[in-house]
């Protein structure tokens, strides 16, 4: 049976600041630079997620596009948009909240969920020129 790869794209909105707390202050301004800025700042988000899977012989789907969006709107964006990642998100807590360490946090919450396809890709646009790539690796 073929498997196909789909993607699903959702927007968001949140603040984070990049701080390595075992850092001195002139330490994480050196290496964060303005994304260490003491109150934050905040970015558009693109986050990209991508599930494979088999393609359904009933539906012609690998998964139903719309409850991928439900799902994912459930489980990461109502609990990030308009939120600050450092101190409002339950899945950030504790991390550097770097697109990096943003993008496997999401993937710990999405991959359980996304059954009977598997994820294979998030990718989380921090601005238009950035994303971070997280294949579960």
């Amino acid at each position: 049976m073929a498997e196909v790869t789909v993607t699903r794209v959702l927007r968001f909105n949140a603040a984070h600041r990049v701080h390595n707390p075992a850092l001195s202050a002139e330490e994480n301004a050196a290496l964060f630079g303005k994304c260490n800025h003491p109150n934050w700042h905040g970015h558009n988000y693109r986050l990209e997620v991508s599930v494979r899977g088999p393609v359904d012989p009933r539906s012609g789907y690998v998964v139903d596009l719309g409850a991928l969006r439900a799902l994912v709107e459930r489980e990461v964006i109502e609990q990030t948009d308009h939120r600050n990642f450092n101190i409002d998100v339950p899945y950030t807590r504790g991390i550097n909240p770097t697109t990096e360490n943003v993008v496997v946090a999401m993937w710990g919450v999405l991959a359980p969920a996304v059954a009977p396809a598997r994820l294979v890709r998030l990718r989380l646009w921090e601005t238009e020129n950035n994303y971070a790539d997280y294949h579960g690796d």
